[in-house]
Parts: C-alpha cells; structure tokens; sequence
C-alpha cells in the first residue's frame, strides 16, 4: 500500500506505558449505562491534549453529547497499539485502532482490522485510505523534528549537523519499531542519504550524542522546551499543539548536506477493529471524526490537517502551519516496502546502533 503526498493547504506519538485516560463521561446518559453505549477506542498519543484541549477531547465531548455513547480511550505507542490489539485477538477490547503508518497497514496485515466505508469517505482522497476499505485518515500530518529555540535560536538544517559534539547528550529520538515517530525516523534517513546503509552509518554516528532509547516521542517535547536536550523528533501535529504550553518549542526539518529540507506524510489513521464487541458504535464515532464539523477543527483545535478535500480552514493555526510547510519537500514513501520489511530495518538500526 502505497500513500502519496499530500496535496500542502493552507492549514494546519507515544506514551512508553500504556495510559487508559480518564473515561469520559456521557452527557444525558445515566451513570448505570449499559455495555452497548461504549466505544473503546486504542490510539497513538498526539491528539489528546495533556490539559483536556486536543482534539480528541473536542470530538469525543460532542460525540458523546450526540449520542449518549460513553468514549472508552487507550493510548501507547503505534506499534504498542497493534501489539496489544494482537494480544487481545482471541479476546476484542478495542473497537477503533488509530495508529501512524507503517503500523496501521501492519494491523492490516494482521488481520485486526474489518472492511468499513464511513459515510464520509468519498470527501478523503483515495491517497488517504486503504483500497480494500480496512483504513482511513482521520487527521493529516507531516514528520518533524523540534528544537529549543531559547537555547538554540537557530535550528540546524542539515543530519550532519547533529553530528556536532554541542548535541552530546542533547539530542534524543524514539525508539524505531515502537513510535511511529521514531520508526519516521529510520524512514526518512533511508530516503534523505540515499538508502538503507548510508542511513545506518549516519544513525551510528549521531548514537554518539543520543542521550537513549525513548518509547515515548510526546515525552521528548517537554524535555526540549525545558532545555534539557535541544533537538528531538516528533511530527508537526502534536508538537504545533505541543507548543501552545511549551514556548520554547519549534518546529523545523533536517536535509541532507547541500539538498532541500524533506518530510513526508504521516497521517492518523483509523480502522474499525474485526471482531470489535461494541462495531456498530465504532462506526459511529469514525462517521462523527470524518463529519464537517469535526474536520473544521482539525487545525484550529488539534493543530493538524484535514484529511476531508472539501473543507479548507482559514484559521489563524491553519495560516501558521501553512507557512511552515512552505519550501519543504513532501516525498512519498513505499509503505509496502516498509511493511513488508520493517523488522529487518529496525533490526539493522539495533545492530548500528547497539540498542
């Protein structure tokens, strides 16, 4: 399965320990609802706010208060996400899957996922979803990297900079195979330098200045806003939402020495789970994500992108964002590939590495 670029408009992952949030509460149900006003949804951190603000607080809020139906929420790692949902196959808890790529075609392959086309499916580009029907986005996204521009006023601008001994100690990513970040990571240092070995005799010098392993890529942001590393990873996303609370944080995109700064898309992306106990509502729920409204405020409240081709954000977060996009090269990974062998690289990066 391929996913092609993103077309840029002008608009707008990873706890290391599973985090089951504060079960929201329905509105106009009763404290004594039944098991089929539930929906248990298991995602990759980045659109709940850590003070109730992101978007999934605003979507599942109004999708409660529309339905009465009691939203359920887990939160890992992409990886993490679908290792647990395998655990559990023989057992359901999950209705709804929402994972970064490659770790939602990797549910795919795994057969967590059931064929579902939301109501609204026709307003997502055929780039945005599976062709077989077992995934869609639901909030468009870009690769980054942030840094402390208090400490760092200027960010670097090239991999080869991060070489730098003043990163000693101050430079931290995710763990590749557990984050989708971190996994982002490995993906974009194949493309910038040109294939899977350069990549790995780059990531085995910069382990040099690597303060360490990290499953959580959330985690790195306050880390950097606080100065005690300059330079993580992350995705635009989460760290533009990041940034409302963490003033110190910015947002900029490694090149390779003498080219054009690159990322590629990395989209939140939801399936209905097979076997799900409680499907019918969480096809509801991804029917309300996909809904105009909700798409509207992908930008304005969660700082992301919309995945819907007839909604185009004017907001003040969707001009931000669209200027920070602007020059930078969006290129098209093959998530086939990377699916099929994403073991191997991730073992290749342990072995380059020593992790």
């Amino acid at each position: 399965m391929r996913i092609k670029p993103r077309h840029l408009k002008p608009i707008a992952a990873v706890t290391g320990s599973l985090a089951l949030a504060a079960t929201l509460t329905a509105c106009g149900g009763s404290t004594a609802a039944s098991e089929e006003k539930v929906v248990t949804v298991y995602s990759a951190d980045g659109l709940k706010g850590e003070a109730g603000d992101g978007w999934y607080d605003k979507v599942f809020k109004d999708f409660e208060k529309q339905t009465g139906i009691r939203v359920e929420y887990v939160e890992g790692g992409s990886g993490e996400m679908v290792q647990r949902a395998a655990r559990e196959k023989s057992n359901t808890q999950a209705d709804l899957l929402v994972t970064l790529p490659p770790f939602i075609q990797q549910a795919d392959s795994k057969g967590l996922l059931q064929a579902y086309t939301p109501k609204d499916a026709a307003m997502v580009s055929g780039a945005d979803k599976a062709d077989n029907g077992k995934w869609i986005s639901v909030v468009n996204n870009y690769f980054g990297f942030v840094h402390n521009k208090k400490e760092l006023p200027t960010a670097p601008t090239t991999w080869e900079e991060l070489l730098d001994g003043k990163f000693k100690d101050k430079l931290q990513y995710s763990t590749p195979g557990v984050a989708g970040d971190g996994t982002a990571v490995l993906i974009k240092a194949m493309h910038d330098f040109g294939g899977k070995e350069p990549a790995m005799e780059y990531l085995k010098k910069l382990q040099a200045n690597n303060v360490g392993p990290s499953s959580s890529t959330s985690k790195l942001a306050p880390k950097v806003d606080k100065g005690e590393i300059l330079v993580a990873n992350g995705d635009v996303q989460m760290n533009f939402a990041q940034a409302r609370s963490m003033p110190n944080l910015a947002i900029w995109f490694p090149a390779k020495a003498g080219a054009r700064p690159t990322t590629f898309a990395l989209p939140y992306a939801a399936g209905l789970v097979n076997n799900a106990p409680h499907g019918e509502n969480g096809k509801k729920l991804l029917d309300f994500m996909l809904g105009e409204q909700a798409q509207r405020e992908v930008s304005s409240v969660g700082g992301g992108f919309s995945v819907r081709k007839d909604v185009k954000p004017t907001d003040a977060n969707a001009v931000e964002l669209g200027k920070l996009m602007t020059g930078v090269e969006v290129f098209e990974p093959d998530w086939s590939d990377i699916d099929t062998n994403l073991t191997a690289y991730v073992d290749a990066w342990k072995s380059a590495t020593g992790s």
